[in-house]
């Protein structure tokens, strides 16, 4: 019986997960996904490539397992314009129910002021989610024997399709006040799904839930080592909330001379579901961080307290600057 029950939730999961969007725990490293809004906001360069991962629930059933790759430009024609794109692949559960959504995003980025202390930046994405599952792989209440699930039962489930490509819409804002380069705060909203794509498999129209996001985070400076950054973030969606609050701490190792190191280290919370312990080290350009969730949920008597690892990678190429050739003009001397 602890198998059947295995197998119902694996199954539960997979089909409760038609009327969620992914999620992530480094929320603040995966900015094009949180907001198209966030399309080129970054400092020190003019393209920055991301990519998570994110391994969850593998001591309970069939891991879900998330990969996400992005890239944005700013100053693309205009210094005011960015573009950018994420590309997602998820897997889900027994039926390897399987989410592809590539987005390309835009932003356009607003001085409020001349000395670019109050900056607001809207943005929008329009991308393509396809979603398949492979029916074969579950179990049905039908092929239960009385003693174990027999595949060679009718499954008495009729799909109509097991596989669906549709069309999906955000926008966001965001404003941000720059004290200076190590005192800054950042507060947006965005709206997704907005034209509520159908994801039915059963020849019915079933609506995706249109998802709210919204987010501030700060970089604090305590002193020439410390920064303190905080952040939290909410999503709602149909009859799903999700609320996570935390932060990080960054000491400085070097910033002197054109060679920057740092590391961070922090703490977030899930609501009612788990918390999460992170750490991540800056080199120059480079970001590298890992997560790791502890649930604490009505699932932790399966779980045992273990929910999900999470990576993230970022590099930020440096501006272009041209060499400067100096001529000399030697003097002719008869």
């Amino acid at each position: 019986m602890k198998y059947l029950g295995y197998i119902l939730f694996s199954l539960c999961v997979t089909f409760n997960a038609l009327t969620q969007d992914i999620h992530w725990t480094q929320f603040d490293h995966n900015p094009i996904f949180q907001n198209p809004a966030n399309t080129g906001h970054f400092t020190g360069g003019n393209y920055r490539v991301h990519a998570n991962y994110r391994d969850q629930w593998r001591s309970v059933t069939v891991p879900f397992q998330t990969l996400s790759i992005s890239g944005d430009h700013n100053g693309f024609l205009h210094e005011n314009l960015s573009v950018g794109m994420y590309l997602f692949n998820d897997v889900a559960g027994d039926g390897k129910f399987r989410t592809i959504e590539f987005q390309p995003s835009a932003s356009w980025l607003f001085k409020l002021t001349d000395d670019s202390v109050h900056l607001v930046r809207t943005g929008a994405s329009v991308g393509v989610n396809y979603r398949q599952f492979n029916a074969d792989a579950f179990t049905f209440g039908s092929q239960w024997n009385g003693e174990f699930f027999d595949n060679s039962l009718p499954t008495n489930e009729v799909f109509f399709t097991e596989r669906r490509t549709n069309a999906t819409l955000a926008l966001g804002a965001n404003y941000e006040w720059v004290g200076d380069e190590r005192k800054k705060i950042t507060t947006g909203i965005g709206f997704f799904n907005i034209n509520r794509p159908n994801q039915g498999f059963f020849g019915e129209n079933i609506l995706r839930e249109r998802r709210v996001n919204f987010f501030t985070r700060a970089q604090l400076e305590l002193n020439n080592d410390w920064d303190l950054l905080p952040s939290l973030q909410l999503n709602v969606q149909g009859n799903y909330r999700e609320f996570l609050l935390g932060s990080q701490a960054r000491y400085i190792l070097k910033d002197r001379l054109g060679e920057y190191r740092a590391v961070l280290f922090g703490a977030y919370i899930r609501g009612g579901d788990a918390g999460a312990l992170m750490g991540g080290i800056e080199w120059q350009n480079w970001w590298a961080g890992i997560s790791y969730d502890i649930n604490y949920s009505s699932l932790y008597v399966a779980s045992r307290g273990r929910g999900g690892v999470e990576f993230s990678l970022r590099y930020i190429f440096g501006k272009y600057k041209p060499t400067k050739t100096i001529f000399r003009v030697c003097p002719d001397f008869i």
